[in-house]
């Protein structure tokens, strides 16, 4: 199971075998609208506030990923899932109305990867049949908690990034056919001294880089291995920071084959600066756009690297630096086209 320093390679290849995707009326407006199952048209989503709008996201992507697998909840042995904001709260009160033993996940924007992974984890060793795991964000929910409340419209610098309203949940199982989990590299916290809260690309490249390199050493591979390495939020900042890093590390990546989920989900015009984050960001763009070209043929293998500012409103007002962590989970085509 454990090869190298930090990786599980899965023999059995747990099968993504269906997953929910659902965001709010900004990214209904994005390049990837139609990936998503349900797109709400009111930031609210009908609810007295932004926090139990985030814990509605993640309900909803929940029950979709059970109902598209065919599978109740009495059917799903545990959940796996977390998001960025106060304990976890959203998270904490969406598996309230699921009634399936939890675990909760805190990696900030690296917890989709993580959630995977350690999901992974038990079907391999066939301590559970299924595991539901995923994570949600909300643009006002989460801004003002880290930030400045949007209705303050303080101006953001150009590294900034625009937190995602959107959430992704998976049903991982024992499946013959679809996209697999074949092995994941768990990350290490990496602090290069950063301390601007508006610059969190630039801040976890390094992470990414590291994780990488970690995977590829360990398995004895190079990235033509993969059609795509695809990471959670790094943006337009942090992307091409990464890809420096690991060419300075003999790692040759080409432009191409690097995508980030923060710099695919938006469009220009949407004005995001560096692109999304938030901890739905990598969930939904991956589980829903990423699983869906597997679904038409038109990708094979990817490396998702989800990122993570391991940093509070705390940790930032005592003017401490932003450690950073990232986790990979390698995604293969097992057995036929997804039906």
């Amino acid at each position: 199971m454990i090869q190298g320093s930090r990786t599980w390679v899965f023999p059995g290849k747990p099968v993504i075998e269906a997953a929910g995707v659902v965001g709010g009326p900004f990214e209904a407006k994005g390049y990837l609208a139609r990936d998503f199952d349900q797109l709400f048209d009111d930031i609210w989503l009908g609810e007295s506030s932004f926090e139990n709008a985030q814990k509605k996201l993640m309900e909803e992507a929940s029950w979709t990923a059970m109902a598209k697998a065919t599978k109740n909840p009495e059917d799903i042995q545990f959940v796996l899932a977390g998001d960025l904001i106060n304990q976890m709260t959203a998270t904490n009160f969406a598996c309230r109305s699921l009634g399936i033993p939890y675990l909760g996940l805190f990696g900030a924007c690296s917890t989709s990867m993580e959630g995977l992974a350690l999901s992974a984890l038990l079907i391999e060793h066939q301590e559970a049949d299924y595991v539901l795991t995923g994570s949600a964000s909300h643009n006002a929910a989460v801004e003002k908690q880290f930030r400045y409340p949007t209705e303050y419209g303080a101006q953001k610098p150009p590294t900034a990034q625009w937190t995602a309203t959107a959430a992704g949940a998976a049903v991982i199982g024992r499946g013959e056919n679809g996209p697999a989990v074949s092995a994941a590299t768990i990350g290490k916290v990496i602090d290069r001294g950063l301390t601007d809260p508006y610059n969190m690309g630039a801040a976890m490249a390094p992470a990414a880089a590291d994780t990488i390199e970690a995977h590829f050493t360990d398995l004895n591979r190079d990235p033509s291995y993969y059609d795509y390495i695809i990471t959670g939020d790094l943006g337009r900042i942090g992307l091409p920071i990464m890809k420096e890093l690991l060419r300075q590390r003999g790692i040759n990546v080409t432009d191409e084959q690097c995508l980030d989920c923060g710099v695919m989900l938006y469009k220009e015009e949407q004005n995001v600066q560096a692109g999304a984050s938030g901890s739905g960001c990598s969930a939904s763009v991956v589980y829903g756009t990423i699983l869906n070209r597997m679904k038409r043929g038109e990708i094979t293998r990817v490396l998702v690297v989800a990122t993570g500012a391991l940093l509070s409103p705390l940790s930032s007002r005592q003017n401490e630096s932003i450690p950073c962590i990232a986790h990979a989970a390698a995604i293969e085509q097992k057995g036929g086209k997804l039906p």
